[in-house]
């Protein structure tokens, strides 16, 4: 996943312009970083310095518009649009930074200066967007675009800023200017204490086991790990499993006790649905209802059509023809998946029905007893360290880039890992963080994120950037490594994806550079890596036994392959279900409010006919992606960037090569290289020579032949 911020972020320009004020203050972000390439002074931030320095940064950045506004001269693409590119450094710098780490470690500290920060830069994107002064220059270099010569990175940029300015409002009256700014700043309350209560959640629930029993099935590894969340939590002696992915799902998947696979299950499908304290069911029905107004101040008759317009996709209708191509190839396949698992109980001995609780554990054993393929058995052969060095692997094979671990740099928490990346010639590519284990301060889920953003500065300079990878893997237990599930796998790869997507970028704007590209398409470098992953040519270049150090072998390799379209039913399922309940919601051209959101939900999933085996893949309670930011309106890319990443490598395979590096370059110089520089689909073609079809993904999915 790639984070994006809910309110707008503004450009700035290289990280050394400071100047006297901050040197008058013992605050870092108001000095230049004397550190190691340059990155944030993460041993000496402290949560007090966040919000004087975003209000010097606010101040310094009102003082820039003001001389672009004020400024006697005609408006031009160097002193109005560039000059905006290039503003705001400080307040930029910042927000990078409090926003990853508002979620990656959200102390108290944090969270309680968040409800301060958040509304005053969302005001701030909003003072900026609703400048009638600004906008009229804008447009005056707007309307004469087509004969200033602008190279296509520079049109973009124009066109770019031009619809910011339209979609931020500048053409309302006065009293709908307020009422958007009302809107605005609501919304980002909402979408802060939506997070809030996700995370305060998923941390509340425990599973306690007292009886070693009660444990049946479950891996050692597991059992193991769960007696040292005990112990932490002063119950040595017992087992204690909780919402994190690296608990909960391995336990649905191994545990022999049905009662305790409920339990578990449905504190993770009940989360802020208690009624209680941290209930978001109203905070979903005002998002929803202030988001339909938003859009139709603005002109559209959904915030669906509102959000698509900037996507790959363009119009609601498209995203709901592709979501229902895919549906019943789909849900006819997670069918047949379900009279599997309902024939094996029966076989057994047993009367009840199939419900979500079993899928897991059902699935399992028809894997096991289909391809002879143990979970558990395969992953003593994926530790961490060397599903890390399997990345870089294919990185290097692909691009020539190398990575070097970096010891002594400044961290946000001891569990950080750095690395320096650096291209086929040795020069300097950028920096790259790794955060990988669950912990209470930190959001569930894994995303990609950038400290800096590569750019070019006003003096030419290429300033590299500086990415992190947050997951939420298994942890390494007394005795045991980090041994991580195929689903930790891809995971890792996916989000390397998006990491090299912000390292490989080349933009002369920051604004442009690398995954500053629209959601439907920001998943296609992440999702591609995943390919990577499991392939038998990979396998055999980075998969070794922790223990005995032994190659994984071409028999369990054979496996896996076989095993490759397993479940799949199920899983597209579950992704589908959640893009149309995320287009349900923002698809309404109603402001008038929705009465229960349970039934709101159970009605949506009704209509398309969702078994009631597989819930969502996220409930609305806790659908973070539309709820948060980001992703509103906009699940559907997840689906959407599979069709363009089967083909996608299918250009690799079909030469033979998974690394054919004739290959490689062309979607590194048309994709990677070129971030939001043009429209996306026209990169695409670039690369591949046509758009994609949905062929590839369907046939790997296993929807067809």
């Amino acid at each position: 996943m790639k984070k994006h911020i809910a309110i707008i972020l503004l450009t700035g320009a290289a990280l050394s312009l400071f100047m006297g004020y901050g040197e008058k203050i013992n605050n870092p972000f108001l000095h230049e970083y004397k550190t190691p390439f340059g990155v944030p002074p993460f041993d000496e931030i402290k949560p007090e310095h966040y919000l004087p320095a975003l209000e010097e940064g606010i101040k310094r950045h009102n003082q820039e518009i003001d001389a672009i506004v004020n400024n006697t001269d005609e408006p031009t693409f160097a002193n109005t649009i560039e000059a905006f590119e290039y503003s705001g450094e400080l307040l930029n710098r910042v927000s990078l930074i409090f926003f990853n780490l508002k979620e990656a470690d959200a102390t108290p500290e944090m969270d309680a200066i968040a409800p301060k920060v958040v509304p005053l830069i969302t005001n701030h994107s909003g003072d900026i967007w609703l400048n009638e002064k600004f906008f009229n220059r804008v447009k005056v270099v707007y309307e004469k675009r087509e004969s200033l010569g602008l190279a296509s990175d520079q049109m973009r940029l124009l066109d770019n800023m031009y619809k910011s300015f339209i979609r931020g409002g500048a053409n309302l009256d006065a009293d709908k200017k307020e009422r958007l700014r009302q809107i605005n700043e609501r919304l980002s309350v909402l979408e802060l204490e939506f997070e809030a209560n996700v995370r305060a959640e998923t941390n509340a629930y425990q599973l306690v086991v007292e009886k070693g029993q009660d444990l049946a099935g479950l891996p050692e590894t597991l059992k193991a790990a769960a007696a040292e969340v005990a112990k932490e939590k002063g119950m040595e002696g017992k087992w204690v499993f909780t919402l994190d992915k690296p608990s909960i799902m391995p336990f649905l998947q191994y545990a022999d006790n049905r009662v305790l696979r409920e339990d578990i299950m449905k504190g993770y499908l009940m989360r802020c649905d208690r009624n209680n304290v941290n209930d978001n069911k109203a905070n979903i029905i005002e998002q929803v209802s202030l988001r339909t107004e938003k859009a139709q101040l603005l002109g559209y008759p959904s915030y669906a059509a509102y959000v698509i317009d900037e996507k790959m996709a363009k119009t609601p209708e498209r995203v709901n023809a592709f979501l229902e191509e895919l549906w019943m190839p789909a849900l006819n396949l997670a069918k047949q998946e379900a009279a599997d698992m309902q024939a094996l109980i029966e076989k057994e001995g047993n009367s009840f029905m199939l419900e979500s609780w079993d899928w897991s554990y059902y699935a399992e054993k028809i894997r096991q007893q289909r391809y002879d393929l143990n979970e558990e058995e395969l992953q003593a052969y994926f530790k961490l360290e060397n599903v890390l060095e399997g990345a870089f692997t294919v990185a290097n094979k692909l691009y020539g880039i190398s990575f070097t671990k970096l010891d002594n740099m400044p961290i946000y928490h001891p569990e950080v890992i750095v690395f320096e990346a650096k291209d086929s010639e040795g020069k300097h590519l950028g920096i790259f963080y790794f955060d990988f284990f669950p912990r209470s301060t930190k959001a569930v889920g894994a995303w990609m994120w950038e400290y800096r953003t590569q750019h070019y500065s006003q003096s030419g300079e290429n300033i590299r950037p500086i990415i992190v990878n947050v997951c939420n893997f298994t942890r390494p237990t007394e005795g045991k490594p980090a041994l991580l599930t195929i689903d930790e796998v891809t995971t890792l790869f996916h989000e390397f994806g998006h990491g090299l997507h912000g390292l490989m970028s080349q933009n002369r704007y920051q604004s442009l550079a690398g995954t500053a590209v629209p959601t439907d398409f920001v998943e296609l470098p992440s999702q591609v890596m995943e390919n990577w992953a499991t392939h038998p040519d990979v396998l055999k270049l980075y998969v070794k036994h922790y223990e005995t150090g032994e190659t994984i072998p071409d028999a369990l390799i054979e496996k896996m392959q076989k095993s490759e379209r397993f479940n799949q039913g199920f899983a597209t399922v579950e992704n589908l279900a959640a893009c149309i309940l995320d287009m349900a919601y923002h698809n309404r051209t109603t402001t008038d409010r929705i009465a229960d959101v349970n039934q709101f939900e159970n009605d949506i999933m009704k209509s398309i006919g969702l078994i009631p085996q597989i819930p969502p893949r996220y409930r609305s309670t806790y659908f973070k992606h539309p709820f948060t930011g980001g992703y509103t309106a906009g699940y559907y890319s997840y689906l959407w960037s599979q069709v363009l990443d089967a083909d996608a490598f299918s250009a690799f395979t079909e030469t033979g090569d998974v690394f054919n590096r004739e290959v490689a370059l062309a979607f590194l110089k048309n994709i990677l290289e070129r971030g939001g520089s043009e429209e996306p689909m026209n990169l695409y073609v670039k690369f591949r020579g046509a758009e994609p079809s949905p062929d590839a993904m369907m046939k790997r999915n296993g929807m067809k032949k």
